[in-house]
């Protein structure tokens, strides 16, 4: 693999994640096309595009920023899944499937990883 993101963990479970938003989001009815299923699929790619981006070339301070961009996206995902369950876009185990998959803990895990230590 020729990139550092490519060869981290959660880069790859966010690439996943997205690709089951996509899946999820096809289900959704057409007038939910340029609201709630852009939004939703717009925050999943977020995630991973913020941890490839932050991740090359960048310092670990650098890193953790876009890091924290990429929680922030996964926390929009999440409230985006909670707006599709409330208008009954989403079942209820759909949703909790997907929510265990955010990967907010392993983001937030890794930022705190690469933290200078004190």
């Amino acid at each position: 693999m020729a990139f550092k993101f490519e060869n981290l963990t959660v880069w790859q479970k966010s690439l996943d994640f997205s690709a089951n938003i996509h899946e999820l989001t096809r289900s959704f009815p057409k007038e939910e096309l340029y609201i709630l299923s852009s939004q939703i699929k717009r925050a999943a790619d977020s995630i991973n595009l913020n941890i490839a981006e932050g991740s090359t070339g960048q310092s670990d301070p650098e890193f953790g920023r876009f890091l924290g961009y990429a929680i922030r996206s996964a926390i929009e995902v999440v409230s985006c899944l909670y707006l599709g369950k409330k208008r009954g876009l989403i079942k209820p185990e759909e949703f909790n499937r997907l929510y265990a998959e955010a990967i907010i803990r392993m983001t937030q895990a890794l930022r705190n990883s690469i933290k200078p230590k004190k």
